[in-house]
């Protein structure tokens, strides 16, 4: 993805369709529009997935909760929610391979009458999804679940077995966004809508300024989509003031602790909390990660950051459920997204649905896809561009995003690390870190190795990382700012702080060599992402170590 050239595009070309918002349901929508050629602009204000659609707790399932609410309640709607999480389940993993995957999840119960409850739900949750390449679940006794998963409570009685998926949520948005580009449409990130052009009240163009340069431009199009999630009631009144607010956020946050406390591949499902949450301990990489909360958010001008409150709510939730209690000090980093949930009558935002809407404001013409969640994504952008063919008079063009591989997909397989080792002469755990981070475009990345043989080395020790990469988000995944490498490019703001603010000052240098940086403007970079992890830890009531270590 070229970014100038796209920008260009911008200002040069007029639009079937500009997307405003480039996390999932965005992402997916421009994928979707390009494939049935549609001529696209796709915009953020930020990076891609720099907001909610990077902070998910990296699962692909139907929802345990929904299923049990939709028993309970009688509720068709819940019941809905969980038949399409399941059904788009498949998909997600078959189409990036080297993203998503099955993981294994225990529920630790503490009778047998709670066993047979979970075992129930459970094997119902199963028949739901119907036949798909998921492994079994089932009801596990107190020595097999402690053989699975050492460091389970020894309080339990058993423990239930189920699949769900997992997947890497930021590079995934980065693939839809990356494939919609290789299909036609034009991606630029850090571009913000400021206003709206209308002529006779109906939007004709966006003004949009470069949030790097500052530069102003109008990009014309013929239909506008608000894919801004937690954020789309902003767009809905810049487009139409008289609009009433639709979105109810909720912040979830997840604090993150050292993979020993699990000591495990298996995740974890809290089934019941205080406060009727459910909560996930989840192996993710070297690191679990513990949540998530779910409480109202009013400020959406602020970034959600783990507050102490959530750090000991989170800890507390976990307790009962492990032989060893984590302490406060093991928490290395934590992150916080907003959901965008649509309002409804119901009080409280755990029950609030998350199904999506796909609005149409007759006055200005404004398209805006609400709510939804990260599973069932294809499908919410499915019936955006529906919307949108419906819009455009061309209802003949058909979806095909359920079978199109997403960049570096195709003819995946993990097993390739080997054949690249072989060429690359590159440890293997690099060589491991490649395929599954960018799939079948890995052996791209290890070439600038062969290139220039200093982008070989590690930026740690402790992570397979190597300089090469760096080069290669910048030129070819749209990377601009040291927070999109270190946060979404990798995912190591979000596993652990302190090696983040380490490592900062290599990637400059990598990112000013490549992008051409001044040196003031790359000491600007460090420190400014430096203070903002150093920020997060106070803000997080977590040990003055951590944040003089940032100093």
């Amino acid at each position: 993805m070229n970014r100038s050239k796209n920008w260009k595009r911008l200002q040069q070309e007029t639009f079937d369709l500009c997307i405003i918002g480039a996390g999932a349901s965005g992402a997916g929508a421009a994928l979707d529009a390009a494939l049935r050629g549609y001529r696209v602009a796709l915009i953020d204000r930020g990076d891609i997935a720099g907001e909610t659609s990077s902070r998910s707790t990296k699962l692909i399932h139907g929802g345990v909760r929904y299923l049990e609410q939709a028993i309970k309640k009688l509720d068709l709607a819940q019941l809905r929610q969980v038949r399409h999480g399941l059904a788009e389940r498949r998909t997600v993993i078959r189409n990036a391979p080297h993203l998503a995957h099955p993981l294994a999840i225990l529920t630790p119960v503490f009778s047998w009458f709670e066993g047979l409850y979970m075992t129930v739900g459970l094997t119902l949750y199963g028949f739901i999804a119907g036949p798909d390449s998921f492994p079994k679940g089932n009801w596990l006794s107190k020595s097999q679940a402690l053989d699975k998963s050492p460091m389970l409570t020894r309080q339990m009685h058993s423990a239930v077995l189920y699949y769900d998926g997992q997947f890497d949520d930021a590079r995934y948005a980065l693939a839809l966004a990356h494939s919609a580009d290789e299909a036609g449409a034009a991606v630029v990130n850090y571009a913000a809508v400021t206003s709206f052009v209308h002529e006779k009240e109906r939007i004709t163009a966006a003004t949009v300024q470069d949030q790097l340069t500052g530069e102003v431009i109008n990009i014309r199009a013929t239909v506008f989509l608000n894919c801004t999630g937690p954020y789309s009631d902003t767009i809905r009144l810049l487009a139409n003031p008289a609009l009433d607010p639709r979105i109810r956020p909720s912040k979830g946050v997840h604090i993150v602790l050292p993979r020993e406390t699990l000591n495990s591949d298996y995740a974890i499902l809290i089934p019941k909390t205080a406060d009727g949450r459910v909560v996930f301990a989840i192996p993710f990489g070297d690191k679990v990660f513990v949540g998530t909360t779910d409480n109202d958010y009013l400020d959406l001008n602020r970034e959600p950051v783990l507050e102490p409150a959530e750090v000991d709510y989170l800890l507390e939730t976990v307790r009962p459920y492990l032989h060893k209690t984590p302490d406060r000090s093991e928490v290395q980093s934590g992150f916080g997204g907003i959901r965008p949930l649509i309002v409804s009558s119901r009080a409280d935002t755990k029950t609030l649905l998350r199904d999506h809407e796909v609005e149409h404001d007759a006055t200005s013409g404004l398209l805006s896809l609400l709510g939804g969640k990260w599973t069932t994504y294809r499908v919410m952008a499915q019936d955006a561009i529906d919307r949108v063919s419906e819009v455009l008079n061309r209802s003949a063009a058909k979806s095909s995003t359920e079978t199109h591989y997403l960049v570096g997909g195709e003819n995946y397989r993990f097993e390739d690390w080997q054949r690249l080792q072989k060429k690359y002469d590159l440890p293997a755990k690099v060589c491991q870190h490649l395929l599954q981070t960018y799939g079948n475009r890995a052996e791209n990345v290890a070439a600038l190795s062969q290139q220039n043989p200093d982008l070989a080395s590690a930026l740690t020790d402790s992570r397979p990382f190597i300089k090469a990469e760096v080069v290669y988000q910048v030129r070819e995944e749209m990377a601009v700012t040291l927070r999109d490498v270190l946060a979404r490019r990798w995912r190591l703001e979000l596993s652990d702080w302190q090696l983040t603010a380490q490592i900062a000052p290599q990637v400059a240098d990598l990112m000013a060599a490549e992008s051409g940086w001044s040196d003031t403007y790359r000491t600007e970079q460090i420190q400014t992402y430096q203070e903002l992890l150093g920020t997060f830890i106070t803000q997080a009531g977590l040990t003055s170590e951590r944040t003089s270590a940032l100093a």
